[in-house]
């Protein structure tokens, strides 16, 4: 008998995501491993237990996890999930760490060696199994289609023997991964599309994709990328004097759309209650950081809001999770591509080589102790008061960019710089 990956059904009733599919069911069984599937794991992905079974996998229930050598999950386990786990087994999901010191603390533990698929490195070997991008290139498609279902009107512009109806004018924040796709979506759709980024790289891409860009393109914009391609965070002026063109802009729009993340903190505020309030009444705010404290005030988790201005703001959960069927496909080949990495395929079993980078990247714990450079330190060190940010916390691109190591500066507000939907 070989080793066993088990693929639970995630307890969270906001994530309907799976973290296989049949075709890596299938893969999986080829390298050599046992794969046990949850039943009822792939529902709520239109996978039914049958397809999995088909493709080699066997039928389990929760209690199959105590005998797993791997676990693929989409969320953290639970306290109650990581009773079940066998000490050392490897558990690979989207921990989403930052702020959850006591979750983190659970791992270790439970004896389990956790890796963080969002702490991939951004290098050319990870593309594949870059979670941040593959979900968050999702949640910018489906940040346009809810936007055009609360709009309630038409988006491109249709010229009728009754009249003209005009296309709707949308504003993308943020050009990383969910931005891209934001733009490319809305211009298929018809929209008129203008999207905001400190990075002057973006601009090429914006126009490529048929969008006008907005930003003040003074000298400071203009080095405004670090060589890693991420942004760095601007001045208090140079804010200023954004938020002053962007506040123009946005009183002039149909459709808005934010996207800007900084993990480890609080989502930077973007759209301000004044700027919601010089909106048209019917116009509609998709806030795609609203998990992490939203980028737009007023914007409520959860909820759609409707201003007295009559905007609706839009800060559905987990919005990947809104189009599970092809989010579970995508993320269930990120992990079998990372677990490949870490097979020796002689001996048809896991061997993780703790020296691989990506191993080092990810790995958040191993042998009973936190030992992710972010949060080894603080989990060693006891506290009378809660954890402050890490030094060494990583801009990422809400929009489902890749975290990259931010140099140490003066302290700044974050910028506008947009992965990660999560």
């Amino acid at each position: 008998m070989g080793q066993i990956v088990f693929i639970p059904r995630e307890l969270d009733p906001n994530e309907p995501r799976v973290a296989a599919s049949p075709e890596t069911v299938k893969r999986l069984a080829a390298l050599g491993f046992d794969v046990i599937v949850e039943k009822g794991a792939g529902l709520r992905s239109r996978i039914p237990d049958q397809d999995f079974a088909t493709a080699g996998g066997a039928i389990g229930n929760a209690a199959d996890a105590k005998k797993a050598d791997v676990v693929l999950k989409v969320r953290r386990p639970t306290d109650a999930e990581l009773k079940g786990y066998k000490s050392g087994a490897a558990v690979i999901a989207i921990m989403d760490p930052y702020g959850n010191d006591a979750a983190v603390a659970a791992l270790a533990k439970a004896g389990v060696t956790a890796f963080s698929m969002e702490f991939m490195p951004r290098i050319t070997r990870a593309q594949s199994m870059d979670v941040l991008s593959s979900q968050a290139n999702l949640a910018g498609y489906q940040a346009v289609i809810d936007a055009a279902a609360e709009y309630d009107r038409a988006l491109p512009m249709m010229m009728t023997a009754a009249g003209t109806v005009p296309a709707a004018k949308t504003f993308i924040m943020g050009v990383g991964v969910a931005g891209l796709q934001a733009i490319a979506t809305a211009r298929r759709l018809g929209a008129i599309v203008t999207a905001t980024d400190v990075r002057p790289a973006v601009k090429e891409q914006v126009q490529s994709l048929g969008a006008k860009f907005l930003a003040v393109e003074d000298e400071e914009f203009k080095a405004a990328e670090t060589a890693g391609g991420y942004a760095k965070e601007m001045s208090k002026e140079y804010q200023a004097k954004q938020a002053a063109l962007t506040a123009e802009h946005i009183a002039k729009q149909d459709i808005v759309i934010t996207t800007a993340l900084i993990p480890g903190r609080p989502a930077p505020k973007l759209v301000s209650a004044a700027m919601v309030a010089s909106m048209k009444p019917g116009s509609v705010i998709v806030d795609l950081a609203v998990e992490r404290g939203g980028n737009v005030e007023g914007a409520v988790p959860g909820k759609v809001v409707t201003t007295e201005n009559g905007v609706k703001i839009v800060g559905h959960l987990n919005v990947p999770g809104r189009v599970a069927a092809s989010a579970s496909l995508l993320y269930a080949k990120n992990l079998y591509a990372f677990l490949e990495t870490m097979v020796d395929k002689a001996a048809r079993e896991l061997a993780i080589k703790r020296d691989d980078d990506l191993v080092k990247a990810t790995m958040l714990t191993d042998g009973g102790k936190v030992v992710h450079p972010n949060f080894a330190k603080a989990a060693e060190e006891p506290r009378t008061e809660p954890a402050a940010i890490p030094a060494s916390t990583m801009v990422a691109d809400a929009s489902g960019k890749k975290p990259a190591p931010k140099k140490k500066a003066a302290a700044k507000s974050p910028s506008t710089k947009p992965e990660g939907t999560a």
